[in-house]
């Protein structure tokens, strides 16, 4: 029995022999077991610490054990009751289970039946607190499913976001790197009829080929070096919910194929495996490269008109500058951790004046900066923009002042370090700004030995 703490359970009874014997065949490392021989001892116990499951006689010197059963859940909601009874009939069961019950045993029982009893019992609780921790966080992001924004192109984005939370197509979401595409498609999913399912997400552009299949279909045991067992894809986990496909113009072309196939026929087949398994799981994709030039060429045609049932295109943040006040009042919310922090009027007006070409994201990000370099209530984050642009056009001036006649492999270093500096190592917006996709960006990084 693994369990991930120490748990404890509890024995009402007026059998003392009873309550020492399982004591004794029970207790270890992982459970604990108290004893109470009247219902009142029993309910001082419960009152005074934690109890996880109860061992409740129906037959007690100081009244009838069901009678405690609802005290007992009001001390503590989550504790499994097990009744015991010597004198079983139909009416005692419905009555347990009535007030409560998780189980009902009829004496004599064997102490092994007991010990599974008690360990199926402890797995049901630890299973439900598992599901509260996943219930707890689901909430949690969907309450930061938050689109902040309703100036120019993006009062479209929120229309269109209720318009595709309303159907349960695909959808392919467009926009430069770091507009929030990843929150447009949570918006989406949690927006709903699938709200109370998974949402997945991969990135296309971050796994080799082999890797992406693998995760997305699953495999069977032996299906290639390595595959020790068998595997769900991601597609039969969200079984019900969304699956986001990020970066889905560098997804390899024999994957689209299947792709095609799982949105068609809502069918998946695990690699190594000849059977097909039934799948109902709402694809939302998004890339940040002009698709319609690469239909016919590394995307295919039919994949790209499949998923662009609801298109929503995120524009970038310089066509909606109006918009910053509300986003930086959104971001400092939920980043400034409850420090008090003020942004100026004048600090407000110079983030709109600068284009943001990394969107949000930069925004995001330079708020952050400013809140760890934060010396008092004041938020200066137009300083660290000024400085970013500083090096930028000191490293742009070093350039064009050498007349050097350069190799071209140490011009191209120097620019995919550049870029990679400007950037602070992201890789995704380097290769767009380089204009060359990511897995060359990091085959060169490998060629250069970048870092």
């Amino acid at each position: 029995m693994r369990l991930s703490s120490r748990k404890t359970l509890l024995i009402i009874d007026d059998e003392k022999v009873f309550c020492n014997t399982v004591r004794d065949y029970l207790e270890n490392e992982r459970l604990e077991v108290l004893a109470a021989h009247t219902g009142a001892e029993g309910i001082a116990v419960c009152s005074s610490r934690k109890v996880d499951v109860v061992l409740l006689d129906q037959k007690l010197p100081d009244g009838e054990g069901h009678a405690l059963a609802p005290t007992i859940l009001e001390k503590n909601d989550q504790t499994k009751i097990i009744f015991i009874t010597a004198f079983p009939s139909f009416e005692n069961a419905v009555t347990a289970v009535r007030l409560g019950a998780h189980d009902y045993l009829s004496k004599p029982f064997d102490i092994e039946e007991l010990r599974l009893t008690i360990e199926n019992t402890l797995r049901t609780l630890d299973l439900e607190r598992v599901e509260q921790i996943q219930n707890y966080a689901r909430d949690k992001e969907r309450e930061a499913s938050v689109i902040i924004g309703s100036h120019g192109a993006f009062g479209e984005v929120v229309r269109l976001v209720d318009m595709a939370a309303a159907m349960d197509g695909p959808v392919l979401i467009t926009g430069e790197t770091g507009t929030g595409k990843n929150l447009v498609a949570k918006t989406i999913h949690y927006k709903s009829a699938f709200a109370r399912s998974a949402f997945i997400s991969i990135n296309c552009a971050a796994l080799p080929d082999n890797l992406i299949e693998a995760e997305l279909f699953g495999y069977e045991k032996g299906a290639f070096t390595g595959a020790t067992g068998t595997k769900k894809g991601l597609f039969e986990i969200a079984d019900g919910g969304t699956v986001f496909l990020d970066e889905i113009g560098d997804m390899p072309l024999h994957l689209q194929t299947k792709l095609l196939s799982v949105l068609e026929d809502k069918m998946v087949r695990r690699i190594g495996s000849t059977a097909v398994t039934s799948v109902s799981v709402r694809i939302i994709a998004a890339t940040n490269a002009e698709l319609e030039n690469a239909l016919g060429k590394t995307f295919r045609k039919d994949l790209y008109f499949r998923l662009s049932v609801v298109r929503i295109h995120v524009p970038p943040l310089r066509e909606h500058r109006e918009d910053i006040p509300a986003l930086c009042s959104y971001l400092l919310a939920h980043i400034a951790g409850g420090r008090a922090v003020e942004l100026p009027e004048a600090e407000i007006d110079k983030l709109k004046d600068y284009d943001w070409p990394g969107n949000v994201r930069e925004l995001r990000n330079i708020l952050e900066r400013a809140l760890f370099l934060q010396k008092n209530s004041v938020l200066t984050p137009s300083q660290l923009i000024q400085r970013s642009t500083a090096v930028s056009q000191s490293l742009a001036q070093n350039q064009l002042s050498s007349r050097e006649i350069k190799k071209l492999a140490q011009v191209e270093q120097e620019l995919i370090h550049n870029a990679l500096f400007l950037l602070k190592g992201n890789l995704t917006q380097s290769s767009k700004a380089l204009g060359i996709s990511l897995s060359t960006l990091k085959r060169k990084i490998k060629e250069y030995s970048l870092k």
